[in-house]
């Protein structure tokens, strides 16, 4: 039997190469986001056979998650790539709220209602997993994008809550956290942000973490580099550095 993989954030970037991919290998995948002629487009796909508009941001979404899995008949993987950030170097405080809205109170939305239902479903779903797209930009304070940064932190240690919790109710629920670098999506377009990586390229590496259940993954062996680099700097050195994203 085909295992099932909801896509949440499929309309672009990441979250649409990892929907085709895994549909490619054999999955049945049920896609969300909120541009429904997207959703719409991708459905033509062979294996993406159902969607759902749904705006993490808004209170509905749970309900209209848990309909997606009604449509897909069931879950084994839950998939996150729903975000946004803005450098924002002058702290325009809407760009600020918007970026926690979508990244801490969508992502904690979407993720607890996909861990809710595992548990749940869990006689029935015994090998279940959320993996979600975080970011290396989680790894110190960014002071060019301070929301954005610090969603991605938040993001980083909400999933090392929910694997400790998945563990403590001995719940077979695992999690998978993906920290890519630059990523060229619609999200850093027009940019010349170094390193950039294909999207398409990534969402390979995301469908081997997963197949392989990685806890933690960060893409690629450059960023990983950098993020030990990164790691070595002490607090007091690292807020006098110009680090711009």
């Amino acid at each position: 039997m085909a295992k099932k993989a909801i896509v949440m954030g499929a309309t672009s970037g990441i979250g649409m190469e990892v929907a085709k991919l895994l549909a490619a290998k054999g999955w049945q995948v049920g896609i969300a986001g909120r541009r429904i002629e997207r959703l719409q487009a991708l459905i033509s796909q062979g294996g993406i056979t159902c969607y759902q508009q749904i705006d993490v941001t808004s209170p509905d979404a749970p309900a209209q998650l848990l309909e997606l899995i009604d449509k897909l008949g069931g879950m084994d993987l839950y998939f996150h790539s729903s975000g946004i950030g803005w450098q924002n170097n002058t702290l325009d405080i809407e760009k600020e709220l918007k970026t926690v809205e979508t990244n801490g109170l969508g992502f904690t939305r979407m993720v607890d209602t996909a861990f809710n239902w595992f548990a749940t479903h869990h006689h029935s779903t015994p090998k279940a997993r959320i993996a979600c797209i975080t970011s290396i930009a989680g790894t110190k304070g960014l002071g060019a994008a301070p929301a954005y940064s610090a969603t991605k932190r938040f993001q980083n240690h909400y999933l090392e809550c929910l694997s400790q919790q998945a563990r403590m109710r001995h719940l077979p629920i695992a999690i998978t956290d993906i920290r890519p670098g630059f990523v060229k999506t619609d999200l850093i377009a027009g940019s010349r942000y170094p390193l950039q990586l294909k999207p398409e390229d990534v969402a390979k590496h995301i469908v081997n973490a997963i197949e392989n259940g990685k806890e933690v993954k960060v893409i690629d062996w450059r960023y990983d580099i950098l993020v030990f680099l990164w790691r070595l700097i002490p607090r007091w050195l690292w807020t006098r550095l110009r680090i711009t994203t």
